[in-house]
């Protein structure tokens, strides 16, 4: 296969992608559970000259394996590259079936197909097998294949970072091969605990407290969903009450807001917290009675922005010129393993590898979109191998 600069680019073997894929998928990995997936990677990856660890963890997370981890110095003098993709999936994924007709890889219909993001896995593993078998000039490589992303990026947050000394990277978790995604929000999650006091509902209700009335009162004040372009309020989670017959004394409201500016984040979470104090502490009891709430915020992840002339943006877009068709750069509403590698110093642009409809049993994906995927990453990895240093 030729560029159109003329260079020659081994081909990508689109039958053992394929493959690959299917091995992959009918490999359970639901998130806390991805050891047996972890094992064959960890065994691909040793067996195309991979040096591989296992961080811990999986101990901190209730997990049955940690990340994965895996280098190799490479035959030319240039910065590391990172390429991560994560090794779990969601319910329902056990037992996939996998059906294949007419270029569209599907599940049987009873669960999802995997795609995300063993798609991803498959392209990787095809690239650093065309890399191995036609024995390529490549700088140093550095692999992670990351745990439980699917419930909270919990994976990366407790990567062994000191394994690492890629500064530059691509993750691949997401649908169009023919993006970059440059720009995802900041998130908090918050939780409230609103106490009130528990009666009997028939005989006496005027002598409790109804936590849940507290706290849909503070729900009701607020704005939810788009606030705009760049920022969004969810409460997900709501639970309460023992019965019918009972005023609730407590409710939990789980809940979380995102935004790509980190003024408009602090001020929704703000507006939010609010809410439910002024609702609970003006709420009419006696003083010795009063109901009242614990107020738990957090950040889930920081915000990722790559600006449009940063190294890994032009490299994808040389590259996918370079392979005849384009790369934009987008923003996304979701949070990835990517957010979480630049609060550590990593700037990876996130790639696509065309799933579609992921999380459903309904879940897609072309092998002709994964093949345009790995092409474009193996023509970033040969670029990157050509460049004196990443500026």
């Amino acid at each position: 296969m030729y560029s159109s600069e003329g260079i020659c680019q081994p081909d990508i073997r689109a039958e053992r992608l394929g493959e690959i894929f299917q091995d992959l998928v009918r490999i359970d990995s639901i998130s806390r559970e991805e050891g047996a997936l972890c094992r064959e990677l960890r065994r691909r990856l040793g067996a195309l000259g991979f040096e591989t660890v296992v961080d811990q963890a999986g101990p901190q997370v209730q997990g049955d394996t940690g990340n994965l981890i895996a280098s190799r110095p490479g035959n030319a003098s240039v910065a590391p590259l990172l390429l991560s993709a994560h090794m779990d999936t969601v319910e329902p994924g056990r037992g996939i079936q996998v059906r294949f007709a007419e270029d569209i890889f599907s599940s049987a219909g009873d669960t999802i197909l995997g795609a995300d993001d063993k798609s991803a896995l498959a392209v990787i593993l095809e690239v650093l097998h065309c890399i191995h078998e036609n024995d390529l000039a490549c700088g140093p490589l550095e692999v992670v294949f990351t745990i439980c992303e699917e419930i909270g990026l919990l994976g990366a947050k407790h990567l062994d970072y000191s394994r690492l000394s890629a500064r530059v990277g691509y993750v691949l978790d997401t649908r169009n091969p023919e993006a970059i995604v440059t720009r995802a929000p900041s998130a908090h999650r918050f939780t409230f605990r609103v106490h009130g006091k528990a009666a009997h509902a028939g005989a006496a209700p005027e002598k409790g407290i109804n936590a849940i009335s507290l706290a849909a009162k503070a729900i009701a004040q607020l704005q939810l969903g788009r606030i705009d372009h760049e920022t969004t309020c969810n409460l997900g989670v709501i639970q309460g009450g023992v019965a019918t017959n009972i005023v609730p004394d407590l409710v939990v409201v789980h809940g979380e807001a995102r935004s790509h500016d980190e003024t408009k984040l602090q001020s929704i979470t703000e507006t939010v917290v609010s809410a439910f104090k002024e609702t609970v502490d003006g709420a009419l009891a006696p003083a010795a009675e009063r109901p009242w709430v614990e107020v738990s915020v957090a950040q889930d992840f920081q915000r990722l922005y790559i600006p449009d002339d940063h190294y890994v943006v032009r490299q994808a877009s040389e590259c996918a010129r370079a392979l005849g068709h384009g790369m934009s750069t987008v923003s996304s509403g979701g949070g990835s393993d990517a957010n979480v590698f630049a609060a550590h110093g990593i700037v990876a642009g996130i790639l696509g590898t065309g799933m579609e409809n992921v999380h459903t049993v309904k879940e897609t994906v072309r092998l002709s979109d994964m093949v345009r995927a790995a092409r474009l990453l193996l023509r970033i990895i040969l670029n990157h191998t050509k460049t004196s240093g990443v500026r």
